[in-house]
């Protein structure tokens, strides 16, 4: 004859696990290494490999964890891929979104900035040379969102603020 000893959590228990849980997101939000989810279009892999392989560099001071796709999805189910990529967004505190020439025009793009912010997470821009691309995703001007030249230096400043501000 098995007696069952109840085998619940008390309210003290619930209450201890509450708040070792709180804590522990408030210290994830202070750590040192952020994570991030890389937005880009798939013509610009190369620039962004060179940027992931930068975070890996000792001598870099670029310094973040990346939880971007890495491989296209062999999928043609929209819903499978926005799926899979809310996961991979949802284990990240900033999106940076790489600006190019086409990155504008590509839908994917926009659904991850937009899908990042009502996830609550911060969204930053980096691009290359000069100056921003003429054309920037609708999102940066109605959410007023920050962009940065490719410099180490800008870029872990702006994903600090980003991280920050969420």
């Amino acid at each position: 004859m098995g007696g069952g000893g109840g085998g619940g959590f008390s309210s003290d228990d619930l209450k201890r696990l509450e708040e070792r849980a709180k804590k522990k997101l408030s210290d994830s939000k202070s750590d040192s290494s952020c994570h991030v989810f890389i937005s880009f279009p798939y013509e610009n892999a190369d620039e962004v490999n060179l940027l992931r392989g930068q975070t890996k560099n000792e001598n870099s001071a670029l310094r973040f964890d990346d939880y971007s796709v890495k491989d296209a999805f062999e999928s043609s189910n929209a819903e499978y891929i926005k799926r899979q990529i809310r996961e991979k967004i949802d284990r990240c505190s900033v999106t940076l979104v790489y600006l190019s020439s086409k990155t504008a025009s590509s839908r994917w793009v926009a659904w991850e900035i937009e899908e990042s912010l009502k996830r609550g997470k911060g969204v930053v821009g980096v691009y290359q040379g000069a100056r921003p691309p003429a054309q920037l995703p609708a999102a940066f001007r109605q959410h007023k969102l920050k962009t940065v030249k490719w410099s180490h230096a800008e870029i872990m400043k702006a994903i600090e603020d980003a991280n920050k501000k969420r």
